[in-house]
């Protein structure tokens, strides 16, 4: 079976949502308001705070701590994904908001059949897909068994050691403002870490707010990285939720999936580490 894409083009949506096994998901981080009153036909709603993190102090993993086997476990149960599931997933803020996290959560786990609707929410509608504010009742199913997370991970500690490595290259996927410290709209201090280098999150989208084509991914990543080994890449943003953006246009680039540093600049800014502000 050739591997499915990780990206699906709302067009392709009506006849997929035909199988049984397809479990939409709704991953627009905190706007279950938004879902109440209007989600895609059959999607079911996942919360980036309560299910798809295991928040405590931010000093210690950051905003969005990944949750634990346990945890992630229940999640997928109360969702009704099994492992044979087909599990879509959209948010309203083009896979940025938590889609792509929970994409990554989901292929960490060893589930394959999962996808990012392109474009979102807003791409599905304007696709024709149908929309409701019907309250969607998961599939009552088994539980979904969670033993580790087999992507690549990084931590605090090693982007100390690494970041200023000449074999390594550390990515900050935040916008270009708050990577020069000019702005920080949500941590306590502004700017980023020494040796990362900034590639916004929002260069994997096109004007119409959808994912470049593959070949212009691959480019883009290949020409960025080219002096390191991809093993050596670690990717992070604020808190561990943006940053899977960028490793998802890099599996739809057919690149490997590089390292995620899940703590961050929530971490990392809180922890007395080394910063390079915008006054130098």
């Amino acid at each position: 079976m050739s591997k499915i894409s990780s990206i699906l083009k709302p067009e392709e949506l009506t006849w997929l949502n035909l199988d049984n096994e397809i479990v939409i998901v709704d991953a627009s981080a905190g706007s279950k308001a938004r879902y109440d009153e209007q989600h895609l036909a059959g999607a079911i709603f996942v919360d980036v705070n309560e299910d798809l993190a295991n928040i405590g102090d931010f000093a210690i993993g950051g905003r969005h701590p990944l949750p634990t086997f346990d945890q992630f476990s229940k999640v997928l149960q109360k969702l009704g994904i099994t492992k044979e599931s087909h599990v879509i997933i959209y948010d309203d803020k083009n896979g940025s908001n938590a889609a792509a996290r929970f994409w990554w959560m989901l292929k960490s786990v060893g589930h394959e059949k999962v996808q990012v609707i392109d474009g979102g929410f807003q791409a599905a509608v304007k696709a024709g897909f149908p929309v409701t504010n019907k309250v969607e009742i998961p599939k009552s199913v088994d539980e979904y068994e969670v033993q580790n997370w087999s992507l690549p991970l990084s931590d605090i500690n090693e982007v100390e050691k690494v970041a200023k490595n000449d074999d390594h290259i550390v990515i900050d996927v935040r916008d270009a403002n708050r990577y020069a410290g000019l702005t920080e709209p949500i941590d306590t201090i502004a700017g980023h870490i020494p040796g990362a280098i900034n590639i916004p999150f929002t260069e994997n989208l096109d004007a119409d707010g959808r994912f470049l084509e593959p070949d212009i991914l691959n480019e883009k990543y290949t020409a960025a990285l080219e002096k390191v080994d991809l093993n050596n890449v670690i990717v992070h943003c604020g808190s561990g939720i943006t940053a899977c953006h960028t490793l998802l246009a890099m599996d739809y680039a057919g690149l490997p999936i590089p390292k995620l540093y899940v703590g961050s600049w929530s971490e990392w800014s809180r922890n007395g580490k080394e910063m390079v502000l915008a006054n130098g």
